[in-house]
C-alpha cells in the first residue's frame, strides 16, 4: 500500500481537457477491527468538483480521510498528481465547541502546514487568512469565540480554514449540512469560483441537488463503489433506490 505525490507536468493543459488529480486502485481502508472501504478503484478529475454520495456508513468520510492522508489504506494505492498536500475540512460536528479559539485563530490554523503551530505568521499568511475570512463572509466574526457561533457560521469558518491552506485539492465532508438555503448557495458559488481558480474540489454530501451540480460523482454503498461518472448517469432513480434500499 502506498500514497504518492508527484509534481504535475510543466506543460499547460487546455481548459477543455481535464486530467486526473487523484487516482486510487484496489483501495481498502478502515479502523481497527472495522474495515470500511473494500477494493475501490476510481479517479478524481482535476479542476472539477466531485461529489461522494451514499448513505451513512457507506465510506464517504473514510475515503476523504484516505485522500487527505489522515487515514492509511490497508491495501491498494493512492496516487496524487500534485505537489501540495490536500486541504481537509471535516464535518462541523468533529470540531469541539469548547475549543478556546476565536474565529480568526481557527482560520489561522490553516497556515500551520506552512509555518508550524509555534511560528509567527508572515504578512503573506495574514493576507491569505484575511482573504479566506472575506470570501466566506465571516470577517465580522473574527474576534468571536468559535463556540459562540451558530452551526452555519461555524461551518463557514471551517471552510475558510481549509481555503487558507492554499491547496489545489480541497476535501470537504458534508460542507452544507445544517446550513440555510442562502448559506448553501454561498458555499456552492464559492466552490465554483475555486475550480475556476485552479482548485480541485471533492465533497461528501447527502444533498442530491449539490451532487447533481458537480462535474463528477462517486456513488458508494457499504464501502464499495456502486457507480462513477457524470451525476446524470450515476444518480439515476434506480441506482439511488438500490443504494438506499434497506439491508
Amino acid at each position: 500500500m502506498k500514497i504518492m505525490f508527484t509534481k504535475p507536468r510543466p506543460s499547460p493543459v487546455p481548459p477543455t481537457r481535464r486530467t486526473t488529480r487523484v487516482r486510487f486502485s484496489r483501495l481498502s481502508a478502515g479502523y481497527p477491527g472495522r474495515p470500511v472501504l473494500h477494493r475501490i478503484t476510481a479517479e478524481i478529475p482535476a479542476l472539477a468538483t466531485t461529489a461522494l454520495v451514499g448513505p451513512n456508513g457507506s465510506g464517504k468520510s473514510t475515503l476523504l480521510g484516505v485522500l487527505a492522508g489522515v487515514i492509511r489504506p490497508t491495501a491498494g494505492d493512492v496516487h496524487h498528481d500534485g505537489d501540495r498536500p490536500p486541504a481537509f475540512v471535516p464535518q462541523r460536528g468533529a470540531v469541539a465547541d469548547a475549543l478556546p479559539l476565536t474565529v480568526r485563530q481557527t482560520v489561522e490554523m490553516g497556515r500551520w502546514g506552512e509555518r508550524g503551530p509555534w511560528r509567527r505568521l508572515t504578512r503573506e499568511d495574514r493576507a491569505r487568512v484575511d482573504s479566506a475570512l472575506d470570501r466566506l463572509h465571516v470577517a465580522d466574526l473574527a474576534g468571536r469565540q468559535l463556540g459562540e457561533l451558530s452551526g452555519g457560521q461555524r461551518q463557514r469558518v471551517l471552510v475558510a480554514q481549509g481555503l487558507a491552506q492554499d491547496s489545489d485539492l480541497l476535501l470537504l465532508d458534508e460542507p452544507t449540512t445544517g446550513l440555510d438555503p442562502e448559506a448553501r448557495e454561498r458555499i456552492a458559488t464559492l466552490l465554483t469560483e475555486l475550480v475556476a481558480d485552479g482548485v480541485t474540489v471533492v465533497q461528501a454530501t447527502h444533498d442530491l441537488q449539490a451532487a447533481r451540480s458537480a462535474d463528477a460523482c462517486l456513488l458508494l454503498r457499504d464501502g464499495r463503489l456502486a457507480g462513477q461518472g457524470h451525476p446524470d448517469a450515476v444518480l439515476t432513480t434506480s441506482a439511488l433506490a438500490e443504494v438506499w434500499q434497506p439491508v
